[in-house]
């Protein structure tokens, strides 16, 4: 039996509400190839779990992990790598579960990353403006420009966008990248580009949709933003060049 074309990852916390939107938007020609879908609940106060377990019943591909107190962004990404590396597929995802980013382009991100050998494809909200239609206050708009400049004269990149999170991997990111000594905040996703860029990995971005409604947000943003400059320090300092971290 081939190895999986595909396989995802959903971190999720207290999102009870949106949970099983996100599942349906998956497009349904991409549930052949697609070897598990990992739903790590983070510890939420809500009805996540029973959502995501009354999902599992209607759909043998979709698994659920339940962590009983709150870990932390970073930890449930690494749970959910970790399924994604024993299902041994050619590419993964890591989709959010408050439905704020598109699962709808998952063909056109895996073809593009196929025809371009791409190793991490970032999906960027600044691109095409999404950030700006989709209601991002002005405020996050312009302290992203300016952490995002400083992060491409750091990694030597030309990005846009840092900080979405919605991000592919291919199989070589996904088993060569050291992510058990990353962080647990929300700063994991910008570690696993300066691993990537370290590593001499093909990054790139496309544009996605983004929409800014009533979901909460558990980002600190100066907490956030601190921890940014941090990892540009260590990525200078050549921490990110070493296995393990």
């Amino acid at each position: 039996m081939t190895n999986p074309f595909l396989s995802i990852f959903i971190p999720a916390y207290n999102a009870e509400k949106t949970l099983a939107n996100v599942i349906e938007r998956i497009p349904s020609n991409l549930w052949t190839d697609i070897g598990v879908v990992a739903i790590v609940n983070d510890g939420s106060g809500d009805q996540t779990e029973k959502v995501a377990l009354d999902l599992v019943k209607n759909n043998p591909k979709i698994i659920v992990h339940t962590f009983e107190t709150n870990r932390g962004y970073g930890h449930a990404v690494r749970q959910g790598i970790e399924f994604c590396r024993k299902s041994a597929s050619q590419y993964s995802l890591c989709l959010h579960a408050d439905g704020q980013y598109p699962p709808e382009k998952l063909v056109q991100f895996l073809d593009y990353m196929k025809k371009n050998q791409i190793d991490i494809l970032q999906g960027s909200r600044h691109l095409s403006g999404g950030a700006k239609a989709g209601g991002m206050p002005n405020y996050k708009i312009w302290a992203g420009k300016l952490l995002t400049r400083l992060e491409n004269k750091c990694f030597h990149l030309s990005l846009t966008d840092y900080h979405s999170g919605f991000l592919i991997y291919s199989s070589r990111a996904l088993q060569q990248i050291p992510f058990e000594g990353l962080s647990h905040y929300f700063d994991f996703d910008l570690e696993v580009i300066a691993c990537a860029r370290a590593r001499d990995f093909k990054i790139h971005e496309l544009a996605i949709p983004t929409r800014y409604a009533d979901e909460k947000s558990y980002l600190n943003p100066i907490r956030y933003g601190l921890k940014t400059l941090k990892v540009m320090l260590r990525y200078k300092l050549g921490k990110y060049h070493q296995t393990p971290l």
